[in-house]
């Protein structure tokens, strides 16, 4: 797994896989949601099963910021879905409107 420690200096974890998947992107998130708090910024994309929805809450939970793709726009749906039902976030965005919101969070400082 990809860690990102309280440092905000990355590191790999051998532990066993994490809902069947080494490297976990629950596992990058939570980390990453303990490391920048309401600085995180979580972005969640098209994907076959729930990863990345407890990570995407964890981020949530801290303060930050959450992006989902739309899940009427994702090639697979079941990620974004997975990730609404768990942390409603913030936005639900098809993926070309993406980076537009990444850069206006950008120049806002992450501001809602």
């Amino acid at each position: 797994h990809l860690l990102v420690e309280l440092d905000r200096s990355f590191s790999y974890s051998g532990e066993p896989p994490v809902s069947f998947a080494r490297p976990s992107i629950d596992v990058l998130m939570t980390s990453a949601a303990d490391a920048y708090g309401p600085a995180a910024v979580g972005v969640l994309l098209t994907g076959a099963n729930a990863a990345g929805a407890e990570g995407m809450a964890a981020i949530r939970a801290r303060g930050g910021i959450t992006l989902v793709q739309d899940p009427a726009d994702a090639e697979v749906p079941t990620m974004p879905e997975a990730a609404i039902a768990r942390c409603r976030p913030d936005h639900i965005l098809p993926l070309n409107d993406m980076p537009q919101m990444l850069l206006q969070l950008a120049r806002t400082g992450g501001a809602r």
